[in-house]
């Protein structure tokens, strides 16, 4: 074929750095610590309801906007940890996953041209959708060892061109959490920018050492100005579910629905009974998801330290970012490729979410969403790489 196949705006975003670690994990057997998936299941409650709404004949399509049930429950999450108040039928949105939220967002909000402000480094499907919807990105680096919100260049970031910032706290893949005086800084200036806001907070219910979650469109001037995204996949351990959600003011839930009609249009019909179910589980399940997780994070870096790999600590998510020199490589792509040979772990380099990885080249990151004991196994394993 003498045209061109792919849409210019895809140049580099062929494939994923998730799919190319994880085959590498399939192939070798090694014990995959690189998507961030994890190996054990939800509450039964959940998975149950799902079951039962499959047994029921809740087999076809949904409505646009999402199960009735599911936006009640979304709203009423957002009720009763936030005080957000949403009205289910004009406020709220089901979408595949929070990635197609994204993509209906950047979709939906982007003109050709605007910019977009967003936090380095960034989860792949950032770059790719503010791409296709003819965006341009404005990346501000957080920096190891803490990666904290560099305010002063953030602010600099602002054009009279920025149309949208793109806030991701808990932050994937640092873990880093914007604490409420940086959130505050962030609102004053979308507020005399004029700019819209759209955030991914699907890590909301994974923030440790008593760090709490603070949405950003609880501050003033953000409620009417701010999309925002969630999951179950995180919280309720069901990735493979992709049920997300977009709350927010009425005019911009409807412009993210435009999008959205149009990628998948709706999905996961037996799914969105039983998230609304496990939306509604008690705050013991919410507390215990959270200390288990917090007590996996602590076994990995322990394990990881003891092996020999410096480790930046995390104050949300499940990753743990570390640094490749300590293992004697300075490029953490070609630690994360000569892993699987020699020891059986996989990792991703961080280089591949940064528009220019200079400087970050020796960052890496390990998933500890597994079992205790597949941690311990890939502990062991890289432990043997001081030996050899």
């Amino acid at each position: 074929m003498s045209r061109r196949p792919l849409n210019r705006a895809l140049d580099g975003f062929t494939s994923t750095i998730f799919a190319e670690m994880s085959a590498l994990a399939m192939r070798t057997a090694s014990v995959n610590l690189g998507q961030g998936f994890p190996d054990f299941d939800g509450p039964d409650s959940m998975l149950q309801r799902a079951q039962q709404a499959i047994a029921d004949g809740v087999n076809q399509y949904p409505p646009g906007s999402g199960d009735p049930m599911l936006r009640s429950a979304i709203a009423a999450h957002q009720q009763r940890f936030y005080g957000i108040e949403l009205d289910p039928d004009s406020q709220v949105l089901v979408t595949a996953g929070a990635t197609e939220g994204i993509a209906a967002a950047m979709l939906g909000l982007l003109e050709p041209g605007d910019e977009v402000v967003l936090l380095e480094p960034y989860y792949d499907s950032y770059a790719a959708t503010i791409a296709l919807a003819g965006g341009v990105r404005r990346p501000i680096r957080l920096e190891p060892p803490d990666f904290a919100l560099p305010r002063e260049a953030f602010a600099a970031a602002l054009t009279p061109r920025t149309r949208l910032l793109l806030i991701n706290s808990p932050h994937n893949p640092t873990g880093a959490v914007l604490g409420a005086d940086d959130l505050a800084f962030v609102a004053e200036l979308a507020v005399r920018h004029d700019v819209l806001v759209v955030t991914d907070e699907v890590y909301e219910h994974l923030t440790y050492d008593g760090v709490g979650h603070l949405p950003l469109s609880t501050l003033p001037g953000m409620a009417e100005r701010t999309v925002t995204l969630s999951s179950a996949g995180k919280t309720f351990s069901a990735t493979g579910w992709k049920i997300g959600w977009a709350t927010g003011p009425d005019e911009l839930v409807a412009a993210v629905r435009a999008a959205k009609q149009f990628l998948t249009y709706v999905n996961g019909a037996p799914f969105q009974p039983a998230i609304a179910e496990a939306l509604q589980l008690p705050d013991s399940y919410f507390d215990g998801f959270r200390t288990a997780m917090q007590d996996k994070r602590d076994r990995l870096i322990d394990g990881l330290t003891r092996a020999g790999i410096a480790t930046f600590r995390p104050r949300g998510t499940y990753f743990v970012v570390a640094d490749s020199r300590s293992l004697g490589y300075p490029d953490g792509y070609e630690l994360c490729r000569a892993l699987p040979e020699l020891c059986g772990v996989v990792a991703v380099p961080m280089q591949v979410f940064y528009d220019n990885p200079d400087g970050a080249r020796h960052l890496v990151r390990f998933a500890y969403c597994k079992r205790d004991e597949v941690l311990d196994e890939a502990v062991r394993r890289l432990g043997t790489l001081r030996r050899n």
